[in-house]
């Protein structure tokens, strides 16, 4: 598969990471806020946006690209899914007992990566016409 420059395309990589780099943020600075709100430990937390760090920068430097490569997006794909994986075998692994916000929070950007990655889906898949 060749290179895109498909604008939703695009447009969905920078929406992936203005939204992982907002949560990487609130998470990072508000930890010790939303551990008792949540239910989450503040270490999952910070390590979570700790983690986020280093995605952001490359969805951004892929989203910022003339042409993007379509290897670079299916990487990124297949983060979103293994991300939106972790947050449901976490909910699932009984170690934490998070409030029920914690859960909504939890199941709420899972989904929301799930469609992040379905939109990057979709731009991989129109056709070459509709790519620029």
């Amino acid at each position: 598969m060749s290179a895109h420059s498909s604008l939703f395309l695009r447009r969905a990589l920078v929406l992936d990471a203005l939204a992982s780099g907002a949560t990487a943020l609130l998470v990072i600075v508000a930890a010790g806020f939303l551990d008792a709100l949540l239910g989450l430990p503040v270490a999952l937390l910070r390590g979570a946006g700790l983690l986020l760090v280093p995605y952001v920068a490359f969805v951004a430097f892929v989203a910022t690209r003339p042409r993007i490569e379509p290897a670079a997006v299916w990487l990124i794909i297949a983060c979103n899914v293994l991300w939106a994986l972790a947050s449901f075998l976490l909910l699932l692994s009984g170690k934490f007992t998070p409030t029920g916000l914690g859960i909504a929070f939890v199941v709420a950007q899972a989904v929301v990566v799930v469609l992040l990655g379905e939109l990057q889906y979709m731009g991989l898949r129109r056709p070459a016409a509709e790519a620029t």
